[in-house]
């Protein structure tokens, strides 16, 4: 279970980044210095990670001049994402005490560990796939020249 954070984490990623950067940024959005649990905004309510990625978002769409018509597109977007990662979150569920108490046990049941690692996996996977419908829905709603100002963006982030 170890690095099933990091797997949180990146939903979160390809949530924001794919939504603000149309794919470019999703391994390089706000995933830096994300927590286990959730998806970088530890201890947060959806509500208030929802205020963050929109204005993460908003910022982005500020610096591309984005029109209404594609303010209004990419936010259904990025509110279907999130909805997608809360969804992940709930149906990989807080396994913590069941974890404990098999490490507590004299005989761990493995066919159930493995079974709740392969749920955890399964939401995880479909909240990335919709991410990746998501990120090409964005692409398709900017222009030419706004997904390069972001390709650029992109470029500059992950050479830090």
């Amino acid at each position: 279970m170890a690095s099933s954070w990091s797997w949180k984490k990146t939903v979160v990623a390809g949530a924001a980044g794919l939504v603000v950067a149309g794919g470019a940024l999703a391994l390089t959005g706000f995933a830096g210095g994300c927590g286990h649990h959730g998806f970088g905004l530890h201890g947060r309510d959806p509500a208030a990670m929802a205020a963050f990625v929109t204005d993460r978002v908003d910022d982005t769409l500020d610096d591309l001049d984005a029109t209404p018509e594609q303010r209004t597109r990419i936010h259904a977007v990025k509110d279907r994402l999130l909805a997608a990662v809360q969804e992940a979150r709930g149906e990989g569920g807080d396994h913590h005490g069941e974890l404990l108490a098999a490490w507590r046990s004299e005989k761990p049941d493995a066919a159930r560990l493995h079974a709740l690692v392969d749920q955890h996996l399964d939401a995880i996977r479909a909240a990335a796939h919709q991410a990746v419908d998501g990120a090409i829905e964005v692409h398709d709603t900017l222009t030419p020249a706004q997904r390069e100002k972001l390709a650029a963006k992109a470029e500059r982030r992950m050479r830090r």
